[in-house]
């Protein structure tokens, strides 16, 4: 692979576009593909298959050509506020998953209590720390604590810059209290409904890598569903 097409995927990576590699393996050539731009002399001829990949988000050579394509798609943003028991095993489960994982928590008990390795920890309030973090419609929260103090500005701060993902953990009448909470503050039943409270997906867990794995597993349900 050529200096210039090395340059022009880390430059690509910093910007955190999203953007494709592709190889021509009968001649060696490569460039850098993405749904607006015009396709080469070599690789003109199979544009519809390689906008399906790209669409499909898969690597590899494609069907019935010699076409090698490989995906960069910027990674999920996943806020978590709570460094709770629960938030550990949310990290050692999205190892495999496209997500850079930022735990925020005021209390500082819980961070040095909790052990979180090669994760961006906050000792801050989320209001503080929300307004500082650069979000888009690739960003998830997840609030874990329990205190309408902590848990309530991180979710309209969510619900205001319109995270993709927003869920909070809390059984139904945790959850319909913070209902009301937020409507009173002036939010829509839309914005409100938009919360996936109860947190995760219905697996019937109970302890906290089960309740982890339902949060996780709904998260990957609601990224799947993202077409950026």
């Amino acid at each position: 692979m050529k200096i210039e097409i090395l340059q022009k995927i880390i430059k690509k990576k910093s910007s955190k576009k999203r953007f494709a590699l592709l190889k021509n393996l009968s001649n060696g050539k490569s460039e850098l593909f993405e749904l607006e731009n015009q396709l080469s002399d070599d690789f003109k001829a199979h544009k519809k298959n390689i906008e399906n990949y790209y669409n499909l988000k898969k690597n590899g050579v494609i069907n019935g050509t010699k076409i090698f394509i490989q995906n960069y798609t910027k990674p999920i943003e996943v806020i978590i506020v709570g460094a709770v028991h629960i938030a550990q095993y949310l990290v050692e489960f999205s190892k495999n998953f496209n997500l850079k994982i930022t735990i925020i928590d005021p209390r500082e008990y819980f961070i040095k209590k909790q052990k979180f390795e090669n994760i961006k920890i906050i000792n801050e309030w989320p209001e503080k720390i929300l307004k500082q973090i650069q979000s888009d419609n690739r960003t998830a929260l997840i609030v874990l604590t329990h205190d309408p103090k902590i848990d309530d500005p991180a979710l309209q701060f969510a619900l205001k810059n319109k995270f993709f993902y927003v869920g909070a953990l809390g059984s139904k009448k945790t959850h319909e209290t913070r209902c009301q909470r937020l409507k009173k503050s002036g939010y829509t039943d839309k914005q409100i409904n938009s919360i996936h409270g109860p947190i995760g997906l219905k697996l019937g867990g109970k302890s906290a890598p089960e309740i982890a794995l339902s949060i996780i597993a709904q998260l990957v349900l609601e990224t799947n569903k993202l077409n950026i």
